[in-house]
């Protein structure tokens, strides 16, 4: 890995990441199939000390699949109309 790289893993930035319950838990949960429930994933969420971190990364890096932060995708998008 180019050391570029290593610095952005090594960021500050992304530290939260450390704290977040999802990578403890089935990250297939959190990219649930179309049609397929959120329910799982935004219960861990709600219990997760960096959920506000981890929302915010989703919106400033456009993440389009997933739950981040306790919103999908579509709540992401109108969480972003709203704020425009």
């Amino acid at each position: 890995m180019d050391d570029a790289l290593l610095e952005l893993f090594d960021d500050s930035m992304y530290a939260w990441q450390a704290d977040a319950l999802c990578a403890q838990t089935d990250p297939e949960a959190f990219f649930p199939e179309k049609g397929g429930s959120t329910r799982e994933a935004k219960r861990v969420c709600q219990g997760c000390t960096v959920r506000t971190e981890c929302l915010e990364f989703a919106l400033a890096q456009d993440e389009r699949f997933g739950i981040w932060g306790g919103l999908s995708e579509r709540e992401r998008r109108k969480l972003r109309s709203a704020a425009s």
